[in-house]
């Protein structure tokens, strides 16, 4: 190899020397010939050829994956074979150390095993092929780019759908958009066949058209893209059958707009579904296209278009219209075809001598309009003084020297490709002739060389050069003809050029032979140039004239551009801008003239400055600006300097964002959307945005989250179900945050509203037709359920289907514009949510004639005030402000009151007419809160409607009672029933309370139906211990602030018969009709409120308190008559009866002891009437029943005792459920404290060793008549309210006859030390279950009901504190009379007979 290399290296170096010694030869003979005036031979044989050279394959762009291996193909001919590189993104690729990538031998690139990722990218980017030969030059092929296919991505997924058999359905599946050619489709996890009903679109998607049973199963999508398969969500299609009845027409698909090239196949999707089974036709530009007898249009499966081989005559607009029979709907795209770049004109090969200007011509086509570069031997030709682009795409070349010589290539490239031609500029000597080319190659200065020179004598060089007129930018040369041709008529002349130290020579030639003058232009100032002049005749170039030194003349003495100009932001609003002093001042710079001007804009300021810096204040925020400078001497202004661009400095921004918006998605989001701020008010790039909210009941809780400043919507989760929140949206630069929109509320769904179905129709729809435009009204669907997300306004002049408008759920009106007049519309409206569009309404106008004017609207009244009147009365009043001052109306217009409640949210509006400036709008329902507005009217001119106002009705009493009242029985207890009730239809303000009565007589009076008193915000009550096995009957009346409704009708249930005789003590002893047991903890601590007595025991604790009970009557009417006042009529303290009612009088002053007072038919404790706050509560105040509903004041109680569930809070265990032992007869004087607030008394149950439950012998005394007509009352503390935390239960005693108060202390009974025997009770009505006969005793405790009953003991309450129990005595001030006081004895005696007839019992 090495003998080989050396014997080539000798042969070329042996034919360099003979080359060289053959020149020589021959030029010597020609150079004595032109010496001696003679011609030299033709010297053909040394003239150069072009060298063909050129690309056989270029490499395209090319797709693949990631590990997968690449051949990008290059081939380039030439003689000798050129050495071939490659180039990746403009650098050379050193392929000698890489071991993926290789070049094989024919040039092309391989590269195995593409490497890519997120992160790391070394294979992807554009790649060019450059072809080299060492003495020639170098040319470049296209641009190739590589696309690596990413991971794949599916931006949606099949979803589960159906199908009716024979109709189309789609299969959803994206992926990234480089991996479209690597999705495939299976059913049930098989691949899937496609056919010509079955097709999968190039977006991916899969198009069932016809479907069959075959056709359902579950659906997937696999893209294969080396790696392993990504799958698809799997999704179910159910194929049903044929329903047999109509549906809507609707789009699966509407085609999209498409941009392709020219030669490539496109597919316009278009699928539609429907009963009957749509068709589809395709129109171009309002042409139809005939897709069966076309080549190239294809109708594929479900209706999409395709076309083949796409020209550019196939782009337009394309319409795809689906019919069934029954409706027609439309869609239409955009197809948009490119070109490629395309050579009409390539550059061509071209000889020429130094110091000629040579043009090389390139005319491309393409889609988009191709720009063009040119690149010399594979560099960049950078446009200077001598290489210029010349008519858009040529080269121009001034000057040519040899080093120009090489390859020159025209690269043309636009959005879809690339493409390059390439020429070759070969540099003759000048003695040799210019083979005859196409003129079109070479400039006007140069066309003299075209023809082939002959042999003869040459001229000699021309004479007397001179500049006969020199300028700033141009010279005048003239000269004589040479001394060898003195006529010189044939001689042509070129004058060479070129700047002093430039080697470059540029060349202009005289116009016609014989002109001995030529001017050249477009020179510098102030330049020295060298000129030489030679003369051409038919033989060729003479010798040259000795060279000339011209220096051009220098401009006007101005100065020079201001260098090194600079300018950089100092704040947000100002810009600092410095220079130097120009170079070329010309003499003393008198001051500066600084311009300035908005990018954007075309007014530029400016300002005077005398130093070398200025700061302009007062700019915009992060604007950009751009700056000059402008030095004057005393001649003027000077040359200008370049422009310098700067932006100011960002702030935070000066505006809050805009059209902040909210959307209630459910109970537990909202969806907030906003708009940047003003371009102007941003102030800098936005990062990112603030969201504050809070809840509107807790202000200073606000919640902060931060958004991207791309993201203009955000999604607040983890709300409060019902609650109102309020939300506010702030700007944020790098600088900080701007300005806070104004809070904007919400109110997340008391429960989530359903979005399964679409909505239903809105409840009315309403036109009001202008000249040009339709004013649509409508409220929203009835069922307020159902999630709307907008409506859909679709009109046009006899079908509503001609255009479509889309506005927010929020909107309830819109103005359709752009009509024409006197023309007929129809007009549909439809509510729409993320399932579909809901059942249309339509409506139709005629909009008016052009010819009637308008009229100009009125100015809408303001300062709309509602005041309420009454509970149906609200008196509106408004002003005029095209009224004078004084407001009187002296003309003809009227005013159009109209008024609304918003619930239901469908009520339409009532209008009435007015001609003063105030309505009275009668006829409201009661509690309900109405919106107002008037407008004004004045012959055909109206104004809009005025601002809302907004007043609420008074309350009145319930109009309507309860509903839906019903009695069922508590499951395992059958003497327990509960009460369910709905609240009144028209209950006219909050209801406060209920009052159950019910009884055993229907027919009863109702005064003697026994009560059950119920808080307002409950709909459920429990009644414990009735009888068994007997019919009641039950009523239920309503209360709010202004009184009793109305009952509601009789509801009668029979309790259930007794499911087995009871034990021992399974029934109480009947107290009486009027005794009511405490509501809560009314059992002995052991919870057995029936467990058995020792008769022995039961008859000494009857005794004992029977004589005690005596001992403190005796004594308190004792000491009574000794104790007359003046005041003692005035302060009398009797009940008084008649027929069972009683009225109690008494002075709410004073506060009176528990009083007792016994009769021998009735047992009821009454309160004392007087509340201690002054204040009544309405609606917060439940009804205490008894004495355990009243709060303790003390809680000092043992932790032995019973704990008991306070009633005041509505809860009610079943402990504390009222019975209707010892109720029967009652009648409804029960004290209902609604409109007072809760005693502040304590009154606590001392628990007993006995299994009775224990009852306090409590009475009462006064009545007090509230203002509302209903009877307030109080109680009272018992007297062991500080007797070591124990106390009875109240019970109450109701007398026919007054007897005097006991309050002197009483002796405790004999028992256990701390606990006193409770009293039983037993149920009214209740069947007789003990075991042992029981006598029927008439006692003082006892009903009028003559049944049996067992033996009552009696309870004394502990006695007060002397001192307190002295001074009650002090403070009631009552005595009686003498005759009053024997009726107390008489009463006394009968008293001590039954407690006789106990005792003998």
């Amino acid at each position: 190899m090495a003998a080989e290399r050396g014997a080539r290296r000798l042969l070329s170096t042996s034919s360099f020397w003979l080359y060289c010694l053959l020149l020589l030869g021959r030029r010597a003979p020609g150079a004595a010939a032109a010496r001696s005036g003679s011609a030299p031979q033709s010297p053909g044989a040394s003239i150069r050829t072009f060298t063909p050279f050129y690309f056989l394959v270029e490499p395209v762009d090319t797709l693949s994956v990631r590990g997968s291996s690449v051949i990008l193909n290059c081939s380039a001919y030439s003689e000798p074979s050129p050495k071939i590189e490659w180039k990746k993104d403009g650098t050379f690729l050193n392929l000698v150390s890489d071991d993926r990538r290789q070049l094989l031998p024919d040039g092309s690139l391989f590269i195995s095993n593409v490497v890519h990722s997120k992160h790391n990218k070394p294979d992807e980017g554009y790649y060019q092929c450059v072809a080299t030969v060492e003495s020639l030059g170098t040319i470049i092929s296209r641009t190739a780019k590589l696309i690596v296919a990413g991971l794949p991505r599916f931006t949606s997924q099949p979803e589960p759908s159906s199908v009716y058999a024979g109709n189309n359905a789609i299969l959803n599946c994206e992926v990234n958009a480089d991996l479209v050619p690597f999705v495939r489709w299976e059913q049930n996890r098989q691949p899937l066949l496609l056919d010509d009903r079955v097709i999968k679109l190039p977006s991916g998607m899969l198009v069932i058209s016809n479907a069959t049973e075959g056709d359902g199963g579950l659906y997937r999508c696999v893209v294969e893209s080396g790696g392993p398969p990504k799958y698809s969500d799997e999704a179910e299609l159910k194929v049903l059958p044929d329903p047999e009845v109509t549906s809507d027409l609707v789009f699966l698909k509407q085609p999209s707009p498409l941009v392709r090239v020219i030669g490539q196949d496109v597919v316009l999707p278009c699928v539609a579904s429907g009963l009957p089974t749509p068709t589809i036709k395709w129109m171009k530009n309002e042409e139809a296209l005939d897709t069966e007898s076309s080549e190239r249009l294809v109708l594929l499966a479900g209706g999409s278009l395709e076309i083949s081989d796409v020209t550019e005559d196939d782009a337009g607009t394309y319409f795809c219209i689906a019919d069934n029979g029954n409706e027609t709907i439309e869609a239409q795209a955009e197809l948009t075809v490119q070109a490629q770049p395309e050579f009409l004109k390539q550059p061509t090969n071209i000889y020429a001598h130094e110091s000629m200007d040579i043009v090389f011509e390139c005319e491309v086509t393409g889609k988009p309009t191709p720009t063009v570069k040119w690149v010399k031997n594979g560099d960049m030709v950078i446009p200077s003084d001598y290489f210029k682009i010349v008519k858009e795409h040529n080269l121009q070349v001034l000057g040519l020297v040899k080093s120009d010589e090489g390859f020159y290539q025209c690269i043309a490239e636009n959005d879809v490709g690339n493409a390059q031609a390439g020429a070759q500029l070969i540099i003759l000597e000048h003695d040799v002739a210019i083979p005859t080319l196409p003129p079109t190659s070479l400039t006007s200065a140069t066309t003299d060389h075209l023809a082939p020179a002959t042999t003869g004598p040459l001229p000699s060089a021309p004479r007397d050069v001179v500049a006969s007129l020199v300028s700033t930018r141009f010279i005048k040369l003239t000269w004589r003809t040479p001394a060898s041709d003195p006529h010189g008529d044939n001689l042509t002349y070129s004058v060479f050029y070129t700047k002093e130290g430039i080697a470059r020579e540029r060349v202009e030639n005289t116009s016609h032979p014989g002109e001995m003058q030529v001017t050249i232009q477009n020179l510098m100032p102030a330049t020295v140039y060298i000129f030489r002049v030679m003369a051409q005749n038919k033989h060729g170039s003479g010798e040259s004239s000795a060279p000339l030194r011209v220096e051009t003349q220098p401009e006007v003495q101005l100065p020079g551009p201001a260098p090194n100009l600079r300018a950089y932001a100092a704040s947000p609003t100002s810009i600092t801008v410095t220079w130097e002093t120009p170079v070329s001042g010309n003499g003393e710079i008198q001051n500066y003239k600084l311009y300035y001007m908005e990018k954007g804009t075309d007014k530029e300021q400016d300002v005077d400055v005398s130093s070398h810096s200025y700061t302009i204040n007062g700019l915009k925020k992060y604007t950009e600006y751009s700056f000059r400078v402008v030095a004057y001497n005393k001649h003027g202004p000077g040359v200008s300097t370049p422009d310098v661009a700067v932006r100011t400095l960002s702030d935070v921004p000066s505006a809050a964002p805009q059209n902040l918006s909210l959307e209630v998605r459910n109970s537990k989001s909202i969806m907030i959307h906003w708009q940047p701020p003003a371009p102007a008010t941003q102030n800098g790039q936005i990062t990112g945005y603030k969201i504050r909210y809070r809840k509107a009941s807790r202000k200073s809780d606000v919640t902060e989250t931060l958004v991207s400043g791309t993201q203009l919507s955000q999604l607040i989760e983890g709300l409060d179900r019902g609650t109102e929140y309020n939300f506010r949206v702030a700007a944020l630069t790098i600088n900080g945050t701007g300005p806070a929109t104004d809070w904007l509320s919400a109110e997340t769904f008391e429960s989530d509203l359903d979005e399964t179905r679409v909505p239903e129709v809105p409840s009315s729809l309403h036109v009001r037709p202008l000249v040009t435009s339709i004013v649509v009204s409508w409220t929203p669907p009835e069922n307020q359920n159902i999630v709307v997300r907008g409506y859909a306004i679709g009109y046009g002049i006899g079908s509503p289907h001609a255009q479509t408008i889309k506005v927010d759920y929020k909107q309830r009106y819109y103005t359709i514009e752009n009509l024409d007049p006197s023309s007929h519309y129809v007009i549909t409206l439809k509510a729409f949510n993320n399932v579909g569009e809901g059942i249309p309404l339509y409506e139709s106008a005629v909009t008016r004639p052009h010819t009637v004017p308008d009229p100009t609207p009125m100015m809408p009244p303001v300062g709309v005030q509602a005041s309420i009147l009454s509970h149906d009365t609200i008196r509106i009043t408004w002003a005029d402000n095209s009224l004078p001052k004084h407001q009187k109306i002296t003309d003809s217009r009227y005013y159009t009151v109209r008024w609304k409640t918003n619930i239901p949210a469908n009520t339409k509006y009532k209008n009435a007419n007015a001609t003063t400036l105030s309505y009275l709008v009668t006829g409201l329902k009661p509690n309900t809160l109405y919106e107002f507005s008037v407008m004004v009217t004045k012959g055909r001119r109206s104004s809009t409607w005025s601002m809302t106002a907004h007043g609420t009705t008074f309350e009145l009493v319930p109009t309507s009672p309860p509903k839906d009242v019903t009695v069922v029985s508590k499951e395992g207890k059958p003497k327990t029933i509960i009460v369910n009730w709905q609240p009144p239809s028209e209950a006219n303000g909050k209801i406060t309370g209920y009052i159950i009565y019910y009884s055993t007589d229907v027919n009863a009076e109702i005064h003697d139906w026994v009560i059950e008193p119920v808080v307002g915000n409950r709909l459920t009550h429990q009644i414990q211990e009735l009888t068994l096995d007997t019919p009641y009957y039950f009523k239920i009346q309503a209360r709010n602030s202004k009184g009793m409704g109305p009952m509601s009708e009789a509801v009668q249930f029979r309790t259930p018969k007794a499911s087995g005789s009871g034990g021992k003590g399974s029934r109480l002893p009947d107290l009486g009709s009027d005794y009511k047991p405490p509501m809560s903890g009314s059992n002995s601590p052991h919870g057995s409120p029936t467990s058995p007595l020792d008769s022995n025991m039961l008859l000494v604790i009857i005794v004992s308190v029977g004589v005690i009970t005596i001992v403190v009557v005796v004594i308190i009417a004792v000491f009574c008559t000794r104790r007359t006042t003046s005041h003692q009529k005035k302060k009398r303290a009797a009940c008084k009866s008649v027929n069972g009612s009683h009225k109690y009088k008494g002075n709410s002053k004073d506060v009176k002891p528990p009083d007792l007072w016994i009769h021998h038919e009735r047992l009821e404790l009454k309160p004392i009437d007087k509340s201690p706050d002054p204040n009544p509560i309405m609606t917060d105040t439940p009804i205490p029943r008894n004495s355990q509903d009243i709060t303790p004041v003390d809680n000092s109680m043992d932790s032995n005792i019973h704990q008991r569930r306070n009633s005041y809070r509505g809860h009610e265990s079943e402990d504390s459920m009222s019975t209707l032992a010892g109720r029967r007869g009652m009648r409804p004087k029960m004290m209902m404290p609604f409109d007072s607030q809760p005693p502040q008394q304590s009154v606590r149950n001392t628990p007993s060793t006995d299994t009775m439950p224990a009852s306090s012998s409590q009475t009462c005394c006064t009545d007090h008549q509230d203002p509302e007509g209903a009877t307030s009352s109080s109680y009272l503390a018992s007297s062991q309210e500080e007797d070591s935390g124990q106390s009875l239960p109240t019970a109450h005693v109701r007398p026919s006859h007054p007897l005097k108060s006991f309050a002197v202390p009483a002796i405790p009974p004999p028992g256990p030390p701390t606990y006193d025997p409770a009293l039983p009770s037993t149920p009214l009505l209740s069947q007789q279950a003990l075991n042992h006969h029981i006598h029927s005793v008439k006692t003082a405790s006892i009903g009028t009901l003559g049944r049996s009953r067992p033996p009552m003991p009696v309870v004394v309450p502990s006695a007060p504190e002397v001192q307190e129990t002295t001074r009650m005595l002090e403070d009631s001030e009552s005595s009686y009379e003498p005759d009053e006081l024997t009726k107390e004895m008489a009463h006394l005696e009968g008293l001590m007979k039954d407690l006789n007839a106990i005792t003998t019992a």
